[in-house]
Parts: C-alpha cells; sequence; structure tokens
C-alpha cells in the first residue's frame, strides 16, 4: 500500500474512533440529563453532585464498560422506584468493579439511576479525590450520608466486604468474605429494598498474589496489593486485564426489624443478603465460557 492509501486508512480508523467516542458521549449525556437529580440554581445537589462534571468524568468509564470490559449487563430492569441498596461482591485490588456499576447503573436501567458509591474513610483524605467523588456522586460512606441520602429516594451503591474482598489474593476469587453489617441496620431504618448484585470479570483483572497490610498502613492505606504485574510494572501495573464482564442485579429483597437488634439477629439477615450472592456468582461462573471473550 502506498502511502496514500495508508493515510487515507488512517483518517478512516480516526474518524471510525471519533464517531463511536462521540455516539458514546451523547448517549451518556442523555442518560444523565435523565437521572432523577435535586440540583439547586448552581447546578449542585445536597451532597455536592453535579451532571455537568459527571457527564465528563464518566465518560472514561463508559468507554471501559463499553469496549474494553465488553460489559454485559442484565437485571437493570429489576430497579424498582425510589431509594435502594445496591449491595454487591467486591474484588479486582482497584474497584473497576464499582465504576463498572456504576456506569450499568446509567447506561442500562430505565429510568437511569446515579448509583451513590460509598468510599471507605481514608479516600476522604486523599486531597482533589475527595471533591471528585463529591462532584461525581460518590461520598464517604458515613450512616448519616447514607441515610440522608436513602431518606431523598436515591440509589446508595455499598460493598459490604470492604477491602477484605477488594484486595484478596486470587486464592479466594469469587468466595465472598465477611459482610459488614452497617447496611442492614441502614436498611431497616430506613425501609429501603436492597438489591443483590454479582459481577463476574473483576476478580481476573488483576490477580493478587499477596497483601502487605503492615505496609498499607505505613502509608496510610488500608491494603498494599501485590499482583502479576503490581509493582513490578510502576504505573502500568495498575493496568487490569481486559476481561469480561458479567454483571447481574436480582431481584429486590425488603427486610423488616428493628435496626437496633443485636448483632446476631442483624447476621442472620446479611447472611440471606450474601447467601444470595454467592449463589449468584456461581451460576454467574457456569454460565461464563471465557474470561476474555
Amino acid at each position: 500500500m502506498n502511502l496514500g492509501g495508508l493515510l487515507h486508512t488512517g483518517v478512516e480508523s480516526l474518524t471510525s474512533f471519533t464517531d463511536f467516542w462521540g455516539d458514546l458521549r451523547e448517549e451518556l449525556n442523555a442518560k444523565i440529563d435523565a437521572v432523577p437529580a435535586d440540583v439547586n440554581e448552581y447546578g449542585y445537589d445536597p451532597w455536592g453532585f453535579n451532571p455537568e462534571v459527571c457527564k465528563r468524568a464518566f465518560l472514561p468509564s463508559a468507554i471501559l464498560y463499553r469496549y474494553y470490559f465488553r460489559c454485559i449487563t442484565n437485571g437493570a430492569d429489576r430497579f424498582p422506584k425510589g431509594r435502594m441498596l445496591l449491595i454487591g461482591n467486591h474484588g479486582g485490588q482497584v474497584a473497576f468493579d464499582g465504576a463498572m456499576v456504576g456506569v450499568a447503573s446509567i447506561l442500562e436501567a430505565d429510568p437511569p439511576r446515579l448509583a451513590r458509591g460509598m468510599g471507605e474513610y481514608w479516600l476522604g483524605t486523599i486531597p482533589w479525590f475527595n471533591v471528585f467523588m463529591d462532584r461525581v456522586g460518590s461520598a464517604v460512606g458515613t450512616p448519616k450520608t447514607c441515610i440522608d441520602m436513602l431518606n431523598r429516594e436515591e440509589c446508595v451503591l455499598a460493598f459490604p466486604e470492604g477491602v477484605r474482598g477488594m484486595n484478596k489474593t486470587y486464592a479466594d476469587a469469587y468466595q465472598l468474605q465477611e459482610f459488614g453489617l452497617g447496611f442492614m441496620r441502614l436498611a431497616l431504618e430506613t425501609d429501603t429494598p436492597i438489591v443483590p448484585f454479582a459481577v463476574v470479570g473483576s476478580e481476573e483483572q488483576a490477580p493478587g498474589i499477596a497483601n502487605f497490610k503492615g505496609l498499607g498502613r505505613m502509608l496510610g492505606m488500608p491494603a498494599f496489593p501485590i499482583t502479576l504485574t503490581w509493582p513490578w510494572l510502576g504505573p502500568l501495573g495498575m493496568v487490569p486485564l481486559p476481561t469480561h464482564y458479567h454483571i447481574e442485579f436480582g431481584e429486590p429483597l425488603h427486610f423488616h426489624g428493628d435496626p437496633n437488634d443485636d448483632d446476631r439477629t442483624i447476621r442472620e439477615k446479611v447472611d440471606e443478603v450474601k447467601a444470595t450472592i454467592q449463589s449468584m456468582l456461581r451460576r454467574g461462573l457456569a454460565e461464563r465460557t471465557s474470561i476474555f471473550f
């Protein structure tokens, strides 16, 4: 092929890339515009969410969702109206699973829902990032913040395993770690349905081989995972492998009782949610035909 032909092919490829980027951006913007949000005259909601910032920030995640992880999502039509708690499994060393669930809640649900991710306390201590969290709809997961959001009919996303799930080694892949009890107490206090979800594909994106928790604490982090690529490849070691994500949302679960019950009583309800998600994971793994394709 001559130089002219190569240039023509290159221009066509760039145009094609720009087209799908533009189409996805328009789709994402329209979905975010349709998200129920109580913003003031300055464009912010009570927790600092700004739809225009969200549109720009979510585009890279949407590209990962559709073209890198090639997410297949089922069950978004099961979202109830009004308040809800999205509760699911956590893994993969870096929280791409949370980002993909957040994108799925916007692109696949009708009406689109903004999944208010509840982050670990230490994330709120990172300069600039704590403000970014607010602008895209997330927050540090304090009980008061969760209650306020649920009382205003928001969709709150939480991972009860926390770093126990995200930074486990691959030997424990898809084996749910201990669930915290806080989400159930919040569900009971605010009469909120729980929508369980299962993510298959996240555990293989960065298989963990060790976790130096002591070193992590010295650095002000809850964990310091070692993977097949991190820290050996430096910043490149943080790039996830292009695994094929499967996200399933289950039927809403409704619980009733006293949020101040003893831990054993609350644990029984939490274990019911945990068993549901573990069953969804087993089914998802059995139906998966390939990790990458």
